[in-house]
């Protein structure tokens, strides 16, 4: 039996992008593009009318732009996946977008094939990164502040471990709770407990940590066109 559709909102202020995006996303079997949406406020109230699985959002919108409407739908009870489409790959602008809570950073001049698939990961609580981006996230982590000393991370327990590891493969406290068989109150205090452990502030900085120390590998799409 084939699964629930993924249901999709598209927003950019781009008419000919979000037509691209459209037909490329609706000839996938289990997609569908509920809405489409030319700024950040129509970001906000599509969101709020349609409950969309993924949210597939531009940074650069007239009025609220992608980081802000990221930071608000983040800020709400249960928001979307949101996977962040956009020519910016500076590492600032990623770092900053998946701070704010994005699930995924996909770059415009990629072939639209790969979108599929990141949404596909998206509607999963999977965390899915452009190539590109993806090795600039690791170079990050490698060359960053050095790692906390082992005897700080050996303090983690080993269901804090559990959902250290979930949290860095971009699932958010709610999918960690389905997973694990726990309530959302309890994983959010096992995330706090985490924060405290490592000196981290953020679920990036957490991520990061992990895949420094090599506890996660981060899932990146291979170099290759297509991949529908």
């Amino acid at each position: 039996m084939p699964g629930p559709m993924i249901t999709t909102i598209i927003v950019d202020d781009h008419p000919v992008v979000r037509a691209g995006m459209r037909a490329v996303l609706d000839a996938a079997p289990d997609i569908t593009v509920v809405a489409e949406g030319a700024n950040g406020q129509a970001a906000l109230r599509l969101v709020k009318e349609r409950r969309p699985d993924v949210l597939v959002l531009d940074v650069n919108l007239p009025g609220l732009n992608g980081l802000e409407v990221t930071r608000l739908l983040c800020a709400q009870e249960a928001p979307p996946a949101i996977l962040i489409m956009t020519v910016h790959n500076d590492i600032q602008t990623v770092m900053g977008l998946l701070a704010a809570g994005a699930t995924g950073y996909i770059l415009k001049d990629e072939a639209l094939e790969r979108l599929v698939s990141a949404v596909r990961a998206a509607a999963r609580g999977e965390s899915w990164l452009s190539p590109a981006v993806a090795k600039e996230v690791v170079r990050r982590a490698v060359a960053g502040p050095p790692l906390p000393t082992e005897s700080a991370t050996s303090a983690l327990t080993p269901r804090e471990r559990e959902v250290l590891h979930l949290l860095a493969r971009g699932l958010d406290n709610a999918a960690i709770a389905r997973e694990l068989v726990l309530t959302t109150r309890t994983v959010q205090n096992y995330v706090c407990n985490i924060y405290g452990k490592l000196g981290v502030t953020s679920r990036t900085e957490a991520a990061l940590l992990a895949i420094g120390r090599g506890w996660v590998e981060l899932p990146v799409e291979e170099d290759t066109p297509g991949g529908g």
